[in-house]
């Protein structure tokens, strides 16, 4: 067996004894410090101290990325709902007029509204609180986009972690902090 220092390309040496069948590489399941351990291929190995430092730098900023994408799906999510509940419908034949329905809805309340000296009897109506939007083109696409990249950017920052490279946990760590401290204040659900 060989000691484990970042990444093993000797050969036979780095294979698994235990397989018997020579083919299967080692892989450490312990945290290890080395500067040159490939990040997602073997042409992206550092060979230098500041190019693991470059690689570190890009993990941070990779899992910055991951925080801020979960923030701007938040943001659009209530975006399009909001847009969703401010939607005009048109009254179909042999249905019943939404103004009948208001009138009818046990949740509505009516009330005198003044907008510079001029009265007006109103009824409020309140917006459903949890209600499933229809499927939407313009909506459920640019959604389901934003997750496959927010997960492909998850995976990513998985792989780097697995190497079990020290500083690349760190790095991911460290990413995740800031991501958090620049973006986690937006995520806030406000409750009127």
């Amino acid at each position: 067996m060989v000691a484990h220092s970042g990444h093993d390309t000797s050969g036979a040496e780095g294979m698994n004894a235990e397989s018997g069948s020579g083919s299967m590489p080692m892989m450490s399941t312990a945290f290890f410090a080395a500067t040159n351990t490939p990040l997602y291929s073997t042409s992206w190995t550092p060979s230098s101290a500041g190019a693991y430092a470059g690689t570190c730098i890009f993990l941070i900023l990779l899992a910055i990325v991951y925080r801020g994408g979960f923030t701007l799906k938040h943001h659009l999510d209530a975006k399009w709902l909001a847009s969703s509940l401010k939607r005009k419908y048109v009254v179909v034949a042999d249905k019943t007029p939404i103004a009948e329905q208001v009138n009818s809805d046990a949740n509505s309340t009516t009330g005198i509204l003044t907008t510079n000296g001029i009265e007006e009897r109103v009824r409020i109506v309140e917006a459903p609180v949890s209600h499933v939007q229809p499927w939407r083109f313009s909506v459920d696409l640019p959604r389901a986009a934003l997750m496959t990249v927010i997960a492909g950017v998850g995976y990513l920052l998985m792989l780097a972690v697995m190497t079990f490279n020290v500083g690349y946990f760190i790095s991911v760590l460290g990413g995740t902090l800031i991501g958090e401290l620049i973006f986690g204040r937006f995520n806030q659900e406000t409750h009127k």
